[in-house]
């Protein structure tokens, strides 16, 4: 009732909390790419797997886009100047 008091969350709606899958799936997702988890460890669960799979994905339509990008970030050598090549 505080909360709904103080408008954190709708009156008569709660809200469950994060499990600890979702939680240390996320974590991982945050620091490795999938598969450096895949080949550091020989055994993951399924449902972890799928966790750590779901988290891995960019949330934001910006994050989307940035990753989706074809930039390499090498520079194009037709834009060089000079059109010289490295």
């Amino acid at each position: 009732a505080a909360a709904a008091a103080l408008g954190l969350l709708p009156l008569g709606k709660t809200q469950s909390p994060e499990s600890l899958l979702d939680i240390a799936a996320r974590k991982v997702a945050e620091k490795w790419p999938f598969q450096r988890v895949e080949e550091r460890f020989e055994r993951i669960p399924e449902p972890v797997q799928r966790r750590i799979v779901y988290w891995s994905f960019p949330r934001s339509e910006r994050e989307i886009c940035m990753y989706s990008s074809f930039n390499t970030g090498a520079e194009d050598p037709v834009a060089a100047p000079g059109g010289a090549t490295t």
